[in-house]
């Protein structure tokens, strides 16, 4: 098992991307990673039972760290985190992280077996590559 990771975004079409670039880091491996990313009729927004599906789903029992682009999106998964069952609320993280970066840093960790602190702790590191070369 391994820590999952779901992505909250206002557009499927940016997490899906974002997950196509972060598998990229994972040739040949599997890690539970769920989209919960605009609405059912195509528009933009986002679904706090959408995104409580996806942490069920991205739960193997090691924990999920959730990762959110912006705005309601922390608010659609905070409001998610009230229709978990105790015990899974237990094992998630919402990461403020910055959504690609932190989601590339999360997966390489989560697929070698690191725990949810130590993922969420990569996802939140995410920005320091960047901030290291613009100096």
């Amino acid at each position: 098992m391994s820590v999952g990771i779901v992505v909250v975004s206002h557009s499927r079409a940016l997490a899906d991307a974002a997950v196509e670039l972060a598998r990229q880091m994972l040739p040949g491996r599997e890690l539970a990673i769920e989209v919960a990313a605009g609405m059912d009729d195509g528009s933009l927004g986002t679904d706090a039972m959408a995104v409580a599906t996806a942490i069920t789903a991205a739960d193997t029992g090691d924990g999920v760290v959730v990762l959110m682009d912006l705005g309601s999106a922390v608010l659609s998964a905070e409001t998610a985190m009230e229709f978990l069952d105790e015990d899974v609320r237990e094992r998630v993280t919402l990461s403020a992280a910055p959504l690609v970066e932190g989601l590339v840093g999360a997966v390489v960790v989560a697929a070698g077996g690191a725990g949810r602190d130590q993922v969420a702790a990569e996802a939140a590191r995410g920005l320091a590559p960047k901030e290291a070369q613009l100096r």
